[in-house]
C-alpha cells in the first residue's frame, strides 16, 4: 500500500515566529465583548463547561456552519496565544478516546476527519481539537490569549464562494493559509499521538465536539 502522503495526525495552523492562531465560534455579546477587551473573560463566557479550540480554519468552518449553524456560533474569532503558551496547553493533555480510566487530563485532544475547502467531504487524515477543562480554561482566558479578531465576514465570504461553486483548489487557495506546525518535544508528541497512524491509533467514532 502507498504511503499517505499527508501523516494521519499533522497540525496545520496559521502562524508565525512569535504566535499560533486558532479559532472558536460564539454569540454574537460575547464575541463582541472579547474583541472589544481583547479577553474571553467577558459577562456571558464560562469556564465551567469544557471551551474547544481549533487551529484548522477548514474544520471551524464545517463546525460552526461558516457561522451560520446557529446564534450561539453566529461569530468566528481568530485568537492569538504564543507557541509556548499552546504547547503548555497540549502537555496537560490527554487523548479523547484513550482506554484510560484514571484521573483525566484538565486538557483533551480530539482527532477528526479533516475536512475538504468546501467542507462537504472529509479527507484521510485528522486535523485536532483541544478541549480546555475548568483547570485550566480560566487561566488560558486570562492569561494566555495575545489578541482576538472577529473573522466572521471572512467565513460568509468562504461560504458564499462555496455556494457559487469556486472549485476546491481555488477556495484553499484563497482562504486557506495553514503550514504544517512542528512538535519538536518527544513528549507531547506522544502525548498527543501525532505519530500515529490509522491502524494503530484505536479511536472510536469521531464526537464532533
Amino acid at each position: 500500500m502507498a504511503r499517505q502522503a499527508t501523516p494521519y495526525h499533522q497540525i496545520r495552523a496559521l502562524y508565525d515566529d512569535d504566535s499560533i492562531t486558532v479559532y472558536q465560534a460564539y454569540n454574537s455579546h460575547i464575541a463582541k465583548e472579547a474583541v472589544k477587551q481583547q479577553t474571553l473573560r467577558v459577562p456571558g463566557w464560562s469556564c465551567e463547561r469544557m471551551t474547544w479550540i481549533k487551529p484548522s480554519w477548514t474544520w471551524m468552518m464545517y463546525r460552526s456552519g461558516f457561522s451560520y449553524k446557529d446564534e450561539n456560533q453566529s461569530h468566528i474569532l481568530a485568537i492569538r496565544m504564543t507557541h509556548e503558551n499552546f504547547e503548555s496547553i497540549l502537555e496537560r493533555s490527554s487523548i479523547s478516546h484513550s482506554s484510560f480510566t484514571g484521573q483525566k487530563a484538565p486538557v483533551r485532544v480530539q482527532w477528526d476527519p479533516e475536512r475538504t475547502p468546501t467542507t462537504r467531504g472529509k479527507l484521510p487524515y485528522r486535523s485536532i481539537q483541544i478541549g480546555i477543562g475548568r483547570a485550566v480554561a480560566e487561566m488560558w482566558a486570562k492569561d494566555m490569549i495575545l489578541s482576538i479578531e472577529d473573522v466572521t465576514e471572512t467565513a460568509r465570504r468562504m461560504h458564499a464562494d462555496v455556494e457559487s461553486g469556486m472549485s476546491q483548489e481555488e477556495l484553499a487557495e484563497k482562504y486557506i493559509h495553514e503550514r504544517i506546525y512542528e512538535i519538536k518535544s518527544e513528549e507531547v508528541r506522544r502525548i498527543i499521538q501525532l505519530d500515529a497512524v490509522a491502524a494503530d491509533t484505536g479511536e472510536g467514532p469521531s464526537t464532533d465536539a
